[in-house]
């Protein structure tokens, strides 16, 4: 698949929560290679990382993140969240993250996936939120609108987000994976579609790709459980975060897309003993949901830090008084702001280590 897009728009992002990452990258290397990569090395982790050589990288730890937004406030970029920081300091178009615990698939023919060029392909090319198309993505190869489809509605919108998916380990909460310990997903659908607008998606941030002029703001490290783990299924930061971009890409009439790449997830982690860990979280979505299906941006919010300012003074009026955990997410969403409107759009800075 070639790219409609320069080497130099793209930086691929890898939160690093374990030391050795010479399978990870080299399995990686055919789609990696081509691009400038950002590892941002979680600042709990307390190993050297070993990275093999041949990649254009740069790398920050605990040091850089406190030098640039300040130790006070370097608390969000714990556990899986130190890839926001990535974010925070890219200066390319987009943006392609992974879990460094995932590997490139194959398709049901054998061929590797390029996740990369997938994500591209999704970002470059137009959504449709306001009127499904029962062939999925009519601008792939080989498909078009339907019959019935208006017209004036086949432009599309802007691309801002790309959720790509997993074979092997799907992404399940604790319990779902509890229950179906052996379970895995092994369904390759050869699809992707644009998520209605209005519809709210749970976006896993093991496999993302967005143009981050356009809605970086609004993916914001925010909720942080009482006993968040380093387990995917211990988290619910990336969640939180596609709640709020999702709803800001209805209001601002931009297009999230999900289905390819898949990616090859690992096993990872005992979700039995992750239980307790999460399931505050899982409780807390029961409050999360409706709330955030209720929010209306008002029209004056016409940037993506102003949507964001606003839904997290929604956060804290509504959902603060019934647990501290909101009232913390609504004070981190309103420090990323903040933070993006004084590192996040400044001049590029120097790389670290």
């Amino acid at each position: 698949m070639s790219l409609a897009i320069k080497d130099d728009e793209v930086d691929i992002v890898i939160g690093a929560l374990r030391s050795d990452l010479t399978i990870f990258m080299n399995e990686w290397r055919p789609m990696f290679s081509r691009f400038h990569v950002i590892i941002v090395k979680d600042p709990d982790l307390k190993e050297e990382l070993k990275i093999p050589e041949g990649f254009n990288l740069d790398v920050y730890g605990k040091p850089d993140i406190d030098q640039v937004v300040g130790s006070s406030i370097s608390i969000l970029f714990s556990g899986y969240s130190c890839r926001y920081f990535g974010y925070l300091v890219s200066r390319k178009k987009y943006i392609i993250s992974v879990d460094d615990d995932c590997l490139p698939a194959r398709d049901p023919k054998g061929f590797l996936v390029d996740a990369v060029a997938q994500h591209i392909s999704n970002l470059t090319n137009p959504a449709t939120p306001f009127f499904f198309n029962t062939l999925y993505d009519p601008y792939a190869e080989g498909a078009d609108f339907v019959r019935g489809y208006p017209f004036s509605l086949r432009g599309g919108v802007k691309c801002a987000l790309s959720c790509g998916l997993w074979l092997n380990l799907a992404d399940h909460d604790a319990p779902t994976q509890a229950l179906k310990a052996r379970q895995r997903n092994s369904r390759y659908v050869d699809a992707v579609m644009t998520v209605p607008a209005r519809s709210l998606i749970p976006i896993s941030g093991i496999n993302i790709a967005f143009e981050r002029e356009a809605v970086g703001p609004a993916l914001v490290p925010a909720l942080k459980l009482a006993g968040e783990g380093k387990c995917r299924w211990e988290t619910m930061e990336d969640i939180w975060s596609g709640l709020c971009v999702k709803i800001v890409c209805d209001h601002l009439g931009l297009g999230v897309k999900t289905g390819l790449p898949y990616i090859w997830r690992t096993d990872r982690g005992d979700p039995i003993a992750s239980l307790k860990k999460e399931w505050e979280g899982v409780k807390l979505m029961e409050e999360v949901i409706p709330f955030f299906q209720s929010v209306r941006l008002p029209r004056e919010a016409t940037t993506v830090e102003e949507c964001i300012i606003e839904v997290a003074n929604a956060v804290k009026e509504r959902l603060g008084p019934m647990d501290p955990v909101f009232a913390r997410a609504a004070k981190a969403m309103l420090d990323w702001v903040k933070l993006w409107q004084s590192v996040g759009s400044s001049s590029s800075r120097s790389s670290a280590v």
